[in-house]
C-alpha cells in the first residue's frame, strides 16, 4: 500500500466537480488525500465544498492566485503529500477501479514514472469518437520520428503499453519521479495552456522513467466549457497560435539535434489538420475556405514564436 493523492484543479465548474467527487467517493480503493486546487474568487465552488458532505473522502483545498491550469497544477504538486499523485480534470468522473489499477501498476514496476488511461469523451452527454469508430486505436500517446504527436487517449484499446505522452484528464505520477519538476510556466494561454501534459510527460521520460498507458485505467470525460479562448470545437486564432507555440517549444526542447530540423521541416511543409503546414492548408481549402488560411497563419505565428523562444532559452 502506498499513499495516493488525487489532484483536481478546478475553476467555475461546481456541478462538474460535484460529479467528479461523487465518482471518487465510489472508488474501490479510496484515495488517501483529495486535493482541490481553486481560486479564492471562485465562490460557487467554495459554496459546493463548504455545504456538501463528501465523506469518506479526505478532502483538502489549496488556493491559487494566478490564472491557468499550469499554476493550479504546480500549486497542487507543492501541496500534495502522496507517494503517487493522480491527476484528473474537474469535468471527469473516474471509473470505480481507477485508483486501484493505478496503484497496481506502480507497485508492479519500480521504474514506472507515470500511468495514464482512457478518457471516454462525452459532449452534451453523448459519447463521442469511440461511438463513431468502435474499432478504436492501437496507436496512443506516441510521437512520430518526424514530430507528429498522436494522442488518441480517448479511443485507445488493448493491453497496457509504454507511451511518450499521457493526457492531462487522466494521468498519475510517482512522487519520486516528479522530484522538483513542475509544469512548464513558459507555455502560453490563460486557461487550458494546451500541451502542458506533453511537456510534463517528456520531462519525466527525459529523467529516465517509463510512462504506461492502460485503457482500463479509465475516466468518463464530460467536455465542459473552457473559460479562455480555446473552446475545443471551433477555430480561434489566438488559441491556435498558442497551441502551436507550446508544441513547438516543447518538442524542440526535448528532441535530439538530428530530429529538430526534421520536425521543423515537417511542421512548416505538412503539419496536421489543427496545425496545418502548406500541404495541409491546400487540402483543407476546398472545405474550410478562408478559415483554412486563417488557421495556417495562426499556426505559422505560433511555430515561429516557439522557435524563437527555444533559441533564446
Amino acid at each position: 500500500m502506498i499513499k495516493t493523492t488525487v489532484l483536481v484543479p478546478t475553476y467555475r465548474r461546481p456541478q462538474d466537480l460535484q460529479r467528479c467527487l461523487a465518482a471518487l467517493q465510489q472508488q474501490q480503493r479510496l484515495p488517501d488525500e483529495v486535493l482541490i486546487v481553486l481560486r479564492a474568487s471562485d465562490q460557487d465552488t467554495w459554496d459546493l465544498l463548504n455545504h456538501h458532505d463528501f465523506a469518506p473522502l479526505p478532502l483538502r483545498t489549496q488556493t491559487v492566485e494566478h490564472p491557468g491550469q499550469v499554476a493550479a497544477l504546480n500549486a497542487g504538486l507543492m501541496a500534495a503529500t502522496g507517494d503517487i499523485i493522480a491527476i484528473t480534470d474537474d469535468d471527469a468522473a473516474p471509473h470505480p477501479d481507477w485508483l486501484q489499477r493505478i496503484e497496481a501498476h506502480f507497485l508492479a514496476d519500480a521504474q514506472l514514472g507515470g500511468v495514464g488511461g482512457r478518457d471516454w469523451m462525452y459532449l452534451s452527454d453523448r459519447l463521442q469518437d469511440a461511438q463513431l469508430h468502435p474499432g478504436a486505436s492501437d496507436v496512443v500517446g506516441q510521437i512520430k520520428w518526424f514530430g507528429k504527436v498522436v494522442g488518441n487517449h480517448h479511443i485507445g484499446h488493448g493491453q497496457a503499453r509504454e507511451v511518450d505522452v499521457l493526457k492531462g484528464a487522466n494521468m498519475s505520477y510517482r512522487r519520486q519521479a516528479i522530484g522538483d519538476l513542475r509544469f512548464d510556466t513558459q507555455l502560453q494561454g490563460k486557461g487550458a495552456q494546451v500541451h502542458n501534459d506533453l511537456a510534463f510527460s517528456l520531462a519525466i521520460k527525459h529523467r529516465g522513467w517509463k510512462l504506461i498507458y492502460d485503457p482500463a485505467v479509465a475516466v468518463d470525460h464530460f467536455l465542459a466549457a473552457r473559460f479562455d479562448r480555446d473552446q475545443r470545437t471551433q477555430f480561434e486564432a489566438t488559441a491556435c497560435t498558442q497551441a502551436s507555440y507550446n508544441e513547438t517549444l516543447v518538442l524542440l526542447r526535448y528532441f535530439p539535434w538530428l530530429r529538430r530540423p526534421v520536425y521543423v521541416a515537417w511542421a512548416f511543409l505538412i503539419g496536421t489538420r489543427k496545425a496545418p503546414g502548406i500541404v495541409q492548408v491546400l487540402r483543407l481549402l476546398p472545405v474550410e475556405r478562408e478559415v483554412a488560411f486563417k488557421r495556417w497563419w495562426a499556426t505559422l505565428q505560433g511555430r515561429v514564436g516557439g522557435i524563437g523562444a527555444w533559441l533564446k532559452a
